[in-house]
């Protein structure tokens, strides 16, 4: 779902009060689709009206139709859309694919809540078209206008953002646009349009989150990470701007720039004779997929001189399975240009083992709510030593992350996972810092680690 609304005509105030009643033309409204729902929602902020506008995404669309065909799941869409008008009795229209927004004009909230929580019960049946049953699910967000959105550009976003939280919650599921969800949607407008400008001035902060080898007793190899000091929003890293720069077509930007600091890094410590495995860098999926993507990893490889396997690319599990025979492709030629690959969320039951020991992945990394449940959950140990004998057996080394405590590393010891990385051992050092660290001791760490831990605490 778009995180920024399309540029649309301006209208006079002649067509807007033509779109704005609630009996505009059915056949315009489902053949004009996005254009006609626009112009109908600036409608109502041009002639002051107030209402509460509907958004239903539906859900696994892409599996119907490989399972139906084309052509059945047109006719369901056009059963679904049919039923929205009856039961609402307001405008309806097919928004974009399988996006449907409902304009309720003079209704309030708790109508709007009514009316979700009915269209969630109908998808909780099946819908019959041409005597076959499907089963299909939707995710719903609701805003009511003016309030938070001046113009239909505003409210289509704030819309989406609605539909986006309502999807983190699971299938069948609607969020009203409140308050709360207002100020995170302005927070992540904020860190959009800060992004670009931090990575062409250089002020975003690299840092490289250690990983530590029991086995050796020494630091051994380090994760690229990196955070934004953004005004009046704070620190933010990279964990919540990288699906922001995804939604925005910023991804490119952000992990080329990324990808060439930690090659750099990598080429820094083989000039200065430091012994390590490997620099790592998460890579998204988007831009893994991407025509070029292979290219410029080529291209830093190339530029840096960088001998094999030092510089390392990390995918999650979940996108290998999800996107798996573009996947295999993609990672196989990573591994001809000599790139450690890491899969991440090892565990997480995206995908059948089957599927993953078919990748060329070197490295599994697990996913972390396996080491936070060492503590709490006894049913975790023997899914944890089960997932380390596997692994072993088809020789793929294992790095657990999120070690927090002596037990939860003594654990992943007796288990055989001898990488592990986390704040036990130390939290992300800063680039400068890192040259130092690489193979040495925890012991010997330890005065670098804890003067970060203070400067961290202090921020």
């Amino acid at each position: 779902m778009a995180f920024f609304g399309r540029k649309q005509p301006a209208m006079n105030l002649d067509d807007a009060k033509r779109l704005a009643g609630d009996q505009a033309n059915r056949e315009d409204r489902k053949q004009s689709g996005s254009r006609m729902c626009y112009n109908h929602l600036q409608a109502q902020f041009l002639l002051h009206y107030e209402g509460v506008a509907i958004k239903l995404y539906i859900e696994n669309f892409k599996r119907m139709n490989a399972l139906f065909g084309h052509e059945y799941c047109e006719e369901l869409l056009e059963e679904i859309l049919n039923y929205l008008e009856q039961k609402s009795g307001c405008p309806v229209y097919r928004y974009v694919g399988v996006e449907f927004i409902i304009v309720m004009k003079g209704r309030n909230m708790g109508e709007a809540v009514r009316l979700s929580e009915q269209i969630i019960e109908r998808f909780n049946e099946n819908w019959n078209v041409e005597g076959t049953d499907c089963l299909c699910t939707v995710q719903i967000g609701l805003c009511a206008y003016p309030g938070y959105a001046a113009n239909a550009a505003e409210l289509l976003k704030c819309l989406d953002f609605a539909v986006s939280a309502a999807s983190d919650l699971g299938s069948n599921r609607y969020i009203e646009y409140d308050r709360e969800m207002h100020d995170r949607f302005l927070r992540r407008q904020a860190i959009a349009r800060y992004l670009s400008t931090a990575l062409a001035r250089d002020e975003v902060e690299v840092r490289y989150r250690p990983t530590y080898n029991t086995e050796m007793g020494i630091f051994t190899r380090a994760e690229f990470y990196m955070r934004i000091f953004i005004q009046d929003v704070g620190m933010v890293g990279s964990v919540e701007f990288i699906p922001i720069a995804e939604d925005t077509g910023q991804i490119r930007q952000v992990e080329y720039y990324a990808l060439d600091k930690a090659a750099a890094m990598a080429a820094q410590l083989i000039r200065q004779g430091r012994e390590f495995e490997s620099i790592a860098l998460p890579i998204s999926t988007a831009l893994l997929l991407q025509g070029d993507f292979i290219q410029e990893v080529t291209r830093v490889i190339d530029k840096y001189e960088l001998p094999p396997k030092k510089l390392a690319i990390e995918v999650d599990e979940y996108a290998a399975s999800e996107s798996y025979s573009n996947m295999a492709g993609r990672l196989q030629a990573l591994s001809w240009l000599g790139v450690e690959l890491i899969l991440n969320n090892f565990g997480s039951g995206s995908s059948a083992l089957g599927k993953i020991f078919e990748l060329p992945v070197n490295t599994l990394k697990f996913n972390r709510t396996f080491v936070w449940e060492i503590e709490n959950n006894p049913k975790s140990a023997p899914v944890m030593e089960g997932l380390v004998q596997i692994a072993r057996r088809m020789n793929k080394r294992l790095i657990a992350e999120g070690v927090e405590t002596q037990r939860q590393k003594w654990f992943l010891e007796k288990c055989g996972c001898v990488m592990q990385q986390g704040y036990y051992y130390a939290p992300t050092m800063p680039e400068n810092q890192l040259p130092r660290m690489l193979a040495l001791s925890l012991e010997s760490a330890r005065s670098l680690v804890e003067q970060e831990k203070k400067v961290l605490k202090k921020r």
